[in-house]
């Protein structure tokens, strides 16, 4: 099967330049913009060409304390086959906070929020992927975020972080450069350092964006050029391990097509002249342990470049399962300290530091897999274990396993014998995170997501001149998109409409979705009567009355000319 190659975000606005562009390999759309019954033409005309298309969700929040929702899971895999997908892809994140773990209503943030790098919510995530991988007819990726805030008390680096959940999963990586660009930006996170920790070869492709700095803060715009500095990121990835696919993303400001066709080729040209060190045979016989290709996944394994110190003597690893098809003993814990269960705090994370954070892996490290188990788990959500929590999980204290217990997704391909040498690490053996677990993490994003967008006070640890600068983006990003999906508001209210946007929505959160924000915003203005030109009442009425019923109003002359004399007469009366 073929590499994914050069490809680059579908977007309606740039179907035509999309479908202009030389040597296009594949293209990503973004899963909720699909209809799978009315896919548009561009695209079907893009897939009858021979061109991949790869679904890209937004929505899961897989990142967040709820299982993931059914009818969402269900909706992204039947993009996965109208679309014919080789694999789907989402971002570690949580999108919405509240709900039934909080006993509150559910609020949505419109935005990727970073999820606390500790051990707990380490726990949450995975059982959230494998839940999301069972609901999947195809392999699932998952894309790193940028970041503006950091959480106290973050237990793990984002590499550390990373490798953990693919060693526990058996997950793919999206690894997006320009993200990590954000980060070492705005957080101080060195890329180099994140991508020696990563596991390579579990890279299914990466992204490249642009975007813009303004006051000392990366804004990964997506609607800016490609900078020299993101760049250099994805040379330094390039270096580790050649990727199977790179995709520039474009949303918004879209340049002209020759513009698009440069920053492709400035992308191919990283990746065809940054030298990568060689790598060993990894299908020699003796070389190599054979796992069961449930997933397998092979023109998207990227091809590791070794950073790391001569192997250390076999005899100093652990032996590992002789013959293919048998179950690897898997050793004995050490159990982990219990920790007290102190009351639940909503302003912060759980900390667990029972156990050392695992080290950075060097470059190009090959984690030792598990043996893919003889049944999976049924599809859906998954039962809270009885087994001890995350927070009393035992953490094995030798190096890394080579085995992992039934129920764990062994990533596909093939797993050498001989491991290149790698600082010892903790060992992630921990059972699935069980309700407590999960509304402690509810608890926390819910106050830091009501601080955000409902206006209530900083949770303790965050900083506020951060939390300000987010929560002003997330109430910008809502006003530019309510414009996009409802054209009508702003050349209704023409230059009232922004900050007429902002008083409404600075200290009400999202919920229903973007359309239904629209027409609250609106149901607000004819409420307060803020606007007493009869003009534009009248026209924020008839807006208003011809999208909030059960079903659409006709948009026939005719109708629409009866329903203006209606009103029109009404008024007169």
């Amino acid at each position: 099967m073929k590499r994914l190659g050069t490809g680059i975000g579908w977007r309606p606005e740039i179907a035509e330049d999309i479908a202009r562009l030389p040597d296009i390999d594949w293209v990503e759309v973004v899963a909720e913009n699909i209809c799978p019954g009315h896919v548009p033409d561009a695209l079907t005309a893009l897939r009858e060409r021979g061109t991949t298309v790869v679904p890209h969700g937004v929505s899961l929040g897989l990142g967040g304390a709820a299982r993931p929702d059914p009818a969402r899971l269900a909706a992204l895999a039947e993009r996965a086959e109208t679309l014919a997908a080789p694999l789907v892809t989402e971002h570690i994140a949580f999108v919405r906070g509240g709900g039934p773990l909080t006993a509150s209503p559910e609020i949505e943030a419109g935005h990727l929020l970073p999820v606390p790098r500790t051990r707990q919510a380490l726990a949450v995530l995975c059982e959230n992927v494998r839940i999301a991988q069972d609901a999947l007819p195809v392999p699932l990726a998952l894309e790193n975020i940028a970041a503006l805030i950091s959480w106290p008390g973050e237990e793990l680096t984002e590499g550390q972080f990373l490798t953990e959940l693919v060693e526990r999963t058996g997950v793919r990586l999206l690894i997006d450069v320009a993200n990590l660009h954000t980060n070492h930006v705005n957080r101080g996170e060195d890329p180099a350092h994140t991508l020696d920790a990563l596991p390579t070869w579990a890279i299914a492709y990466v992204h490249v964006a642009g975007g813009v700095e303004r006051d000392g803060v990366w804004h990964d715009s997506h609607a800016h050029p490609v900078t020299q500095p993101v760049l250099d990121v994805l040379a330094e990835l390039c270096s580790r391990a050649t990727p199977p696919g790179v995709l520039l993303e474009r949303d918004e400001a879209f340049p002209p097509t020759a513009e698009l066709a440069a920053e492709l080729d400035a992308i191919r040209a990283v990746v065809a002249t940054t030298p990568t060190a060689p790598t060993p045979d990894r299908t020699a016989p003796s070389a190599r342990r054979a796992v069961a290709p449930a997933r397998a996944l092979p023109h998207l394994t990227a091809v590791p470049a070794p950073r790391s110190p001569a192997p250390t003597p076999r005899s100093a690893r652990e032996p590992v399962a002789a013959a293919h098809g048998a179950r690897p003993a898997v050793r004995p814990a050490a159990p982990r300290p219990a920790s007290g269960t102190g009351t639940a705090r909503a302003t912060a994370t759980a900390a667990v530091p029972t156990a050392a954070a695992p080290t950075a892996r060097p470059g190009g490290h090959r984690a030792a897999l598990g043996v893919v188990p003889d049944a999976l788990p049924a599809a859906g959500p998954v039962a809270a274990p009885s087994a001890p929590d995350a927070a009393t999980a035992a953490v094995p204290t030798a190096a890394v396993p080579t085995a992992r217990p039934a129920g764990h997704r062994a990533a596909p391909g093939v797993v050498p014998d001989a491991l290149p040498a790698a600082d010892p690490v903790a060992a992630p053996s921990a059972p699935d995170a069980g309700d407590a677990e999960r509304q402690r993490l509810a608890l926390a994003q819910t106050a830091l997501l009501s601080a955000l967008v409902a206006g209530t006070p900083a949770p303790e640890g965050f900083d506020r001149g951060r939390l300000r600068v987010q929560s002003r983006a997330l109430v910008a990003k809502r006003a530019d998109v309510v414009a996009r999906i409802a054209p009508e508001l702003p050349e209704i209210l023409g230059t009232a409409y922004r900050p007429a946007f902002v008083a409404y929505a600075r200290h009400r959160p999202l919920r229903g979705g973007y359309r239904r924000d629209a027409l609250a915003f609106v149901e607000r203005l004819l409420a307060t009567e803020e606007f007493p030109d009869p003009v534009v009442h009248r026209r924020l009425a008839a807006w208003w009355q011809e999208r909030s019923g059960p079903a659409p109003l006709s948009a026939h002359p005719a109708a629409r000319l009866l329903r203006a004399a209606r009103l029109a007469w009404g008024r007169k009366r």
